[in-house]
């Protein structure tokens, strides 16, 4: 496989994956993001004609920017800030990237909502699976996938339209809603109550949804009262999706009707 260097010393080795859309680099010091083009929304002309000539791109984890490109046969760096962030990024391993942007946020390994929720882990492979309400692109575990793929044409038979506020969420985007609820005035406690910390958050897996409904407001108890969330109360189970926070649910979560989480049948027995 080609290797992509810096400084006459490999940071990266292999090409892009063979199957699935979108996956971290296999290596577990590396968190370089290797994703579809199809896969990134891109604002400037050059830019979007430079991902229209290319298959795959590495992207920042920290920031989605687009670092390489997968051209004839190898990566070629977009820049050479881009080829030093990607040194950067090859020198921090992988496993300590939660801890430390735990503790960045001022979150403690004593602090209690890290023992009442389980840990989980990035997705190592995700797969484009359409769009949000927003227009992003939704990237999901592929089981999830075509398990709410199922779940949506189901739903629309019945006359119930589900829409999509958030899909796959990596550690650094988890960190950044801290840091701007912690910018707006709220207090770590107050954030820990509604947002699980970078490394717990069933988001990371790529199975968890924030799902609405059309004229329906984003990540608001009031969707309770919808014909769409009496359709997943009914149905959700069926495909394997399970509100992850009811009322009073024993992770300290405050009540969360719009977040579902895909588990594989065995756990769900």
């Amino acid at each position: 496989m080609p290797a992509l260097r810096s400084n006459s010393r490999s940071i990266l080795v292999g090409g892009p994956p063979r199957g699935g859309v979108c996956h971290w680099l296999s290596q577990p010091r590396y968190r370089v993001h290797v994703c579809s083009t199809a896969a990134v929304s891109v604002r400037s002309t050059a830019a979007r004609r430079a991902l229209s000539a290319a298959q795959w791109c590495l992207r920042d984890p920290e920031t989605g920017t687009v670092l390489a490109l997968w051209s004839g046969g190898d990566w070629q760096p977009t820049s050479r800030p881009a080829r030093a962030r990607l040194a950067r990024l090859s020198a921090s391993p992988a496993r300590d990237l939660a801890e430390s942007l735990r503790r960045a946020l001022g979150i403690q390994p004593s602090n209690p909502a890290l023992r009442a929720l389980p840990r989980t882990d990035e997705a190592r492979s995700l797969r484009l699976a359409g769009g949000d309400r927003y227009g992003r692109p939704l990237l999901l575990d592929a089981r999830a996938a075509r398990a709410f793929k199922r779940m949506c044409a189901a739903a629309r038979l019945d006359g119930v339209v589900l829409e999509v506020v958030s899909g796959f969420r990596g550690l650094h985007h988890q960190a950044g809603i801290f840091r701007r609820k912690l910018a707006r005035g709220q207090t770590l406690d107050e954030i820990l109550r509604v947002n699980a910390p970078p490394g717990y958050s069933e988001h990371h897996s790529g199975r968890a949804l924030d799902l609405s409904c059309p004229d329906e407001p984003p990540a608001e108890e009031s969707f309770e009262t919808t014909a769409a969330f009496a359709w997943l109360g009914e149905h959700a189970a069926r495909f394997g999706f399970v509100m992850s926070y009811p009322r009073n649910n024993p992770h300290g979560i405050a009540y969360e009707p719009w977040h579902w989480c895909w588990h594989p049948p065995r756990q769900l027995r």
